[in-house]
């Protein structure tokens, strides 16, 4: 395993080519791109049938239609399974994130313009909202709670939520409550991109929704890309990815502790450990190897440390540079000073500031989603938040003397574009003649 990770020394022959090579922009294959297409087209036109077909195909449990939707009593023993420990901890991570998603809501508002017209926004929450929660070798029971979550707070009236279900057709009882206790209108026990497309197009049992939200597979990624249009959707989030800037002030251990954290995610989970300390990099390179043997998910780590690089940089402007450059989805700031350098960090989907503070506190509790941008889309794209579930409307009112106020100005645009009923439906309201 100690030799699975990539160490990039400023002594390195070829040095700034291997940091150009630090780059985590993807793209989908042509192979996964049709996939996805022919899963879309299927449940699209064939609805339930194909939507269980292909739940099969893809390792799922076979289902009757009267079986993907998850019944109340179903929930309740979820609920009694898991345990009041498990229930505490689901109601603690729901409070912080429901009252930092209520201090992130956008409030409408209104003010004359210049003209003397009534001019403002609106925000509504979204009627009907899609939410994708991964299951696959690991319940994410926190994403339920940062998207469902989310999206209660916000005032959303009903929320489907979608997950696999394992080979016996069950779904984790933890994961069950988490989405009983953030508000989930509708529960499918249904994974993959097939249930994107049953969100987005709807089938006899799944109502179509406005909007979908929710991580997920290199497939569920492609499926929201393929269905944006039809439906809105929120991030196109891969596989998890930290970065982060250390000094020589850092502990290698809590270093190594949080580069494994999103390392055992799995396939194309990625870490970076940026520092211009030489002597650090030995100590977090033994710490990794040290601590693999303390985890249950040897397999899962082992993939991760394959995308992980451990990089040697002159100063700590260059290690900036790179993190800008990089733009990762969380960023570790492990340095004597870490609120100046983290001041200066622009294009990243969520800062954890201090050694002290563990990326995973931004996982499971500390407020803001933990759904954020990956492969490079920090640099447009912010996680996400609460105002993604309101949708906007802009509104304008006038009275006879703003619009008067405002024709001149209608009528040398509509000139200028050759648009004279334009400047005829402002017009005729004004002058009595018309």
């Amino acid at each position: 395993m100690k030799n699975a990770m990539q160490i990039i020394r400023t002594s390195d022959s070829r040095y700034r080519q291997k940091l150009a090579a630090l780059d985590r922009t993807a793209s989908p294959s042509p192979a996964l791109t049709k996939t996805v297409a022919s899963i879309l087209k299927a449940v699209s036109k064939d609805g339930d049938p194909a939507l269980i077909r292909l739940t099969k195909k893809f390792g799922g449990p076979l289902l009757r239609p009267d079986q993907l939707f998850v019944p109340a009593t179903e929930v309740v023993h979820a609920r009694q399974a898991a345990g009041p420990e498990v229930l505490a901890a689901i109601r603690a991570a729901k409070r912080n994130v429901s009252a930092f998603a209520r201090r992130s809501l956008r409030k409408s508002w209104f003010r004359k313009n210049a003209q003397g017209a009534i001019v403002g926004e609106r925000f509504d929450p979204l009627e009907r909202v899609g939410v994708y929660v991964p299951g696959g070798t690991a319940p994410l029971v926190s994403t339920a709670i940062m998207t469902c979550g989310i999206a209660q707070a916000a005032g959303v009236r009903e929320i489907v939520a979608a997950t696999p279900a394992g080979p016996d057709g069950s779904v984790h009882p933890a994961l069950l409550t988490a989405l009983a206790e953030c508000g989930a209108t509708e529960i499918y026990r249904v994974g993959g991109a097939q249930a994107v497309a049953a969100m987005a197009y709807g089938t006899r049992s799944i109502r179509p929704v406005q909007k979908i939200f929710g991580p997920g597979n290199a497939y569920v990624v492609e499926a929201k890309r393929q269905v944006f249009g039809r439906v809105a959707v929120d991030l196109l989030p891969g596989p998890s990815e930290v970065l982060v800037i250390a000094d020589a002030t850092a502990k290698a251990s809590w270093v190594a502790a949080d580069l494994l954290a999103q390392c055992e995610h799995g396939h194309g989970s990625a870490g970076v450990l940026v520092t211009d300390s030489v002597k650090l990099i030995g100590a977090v390179e033994k710490e990794i190897v040290r601590q693999m043997k303390l985890s249950g998910r040897p397999k899962e780590l082992a993939l991760g440390l394959a995308g992980t690089t451990l990089v040697q940089v002159p100063d700590m402007d260059s290690a900036i540079d790179l993190a800008n450059r990089y733009a990762a989805e969380h960023v570790s700031v492990a340095t004597r000073s870490p609120g100046a350098i983290a001041g200066r960090l622009t294009t990243s989907g969520a800062i954890f500031l201090g050694a002290i503070t563990p990326v995973a506190a931004g996982d499971f509790l500390a407020g803001p989603s933990h759904e954020l941008p990956t492969g490079g889309a920090a640099k447009s794209f912010a996680g996400l938040t609460a105002d993604q579930f309101q949708r906007r409307t802009s509104v304008v009112m006038m009275d006879e003397k703003s619009l008067r106020n405002s024709l001149p100005v209608i009528e040398t645009f509509a000139r200028i574009e050759g648009l004279d009923a334009h400047a005829r439906s402002a017009s005729i309201r004004v002058r009595r003649s018309s």
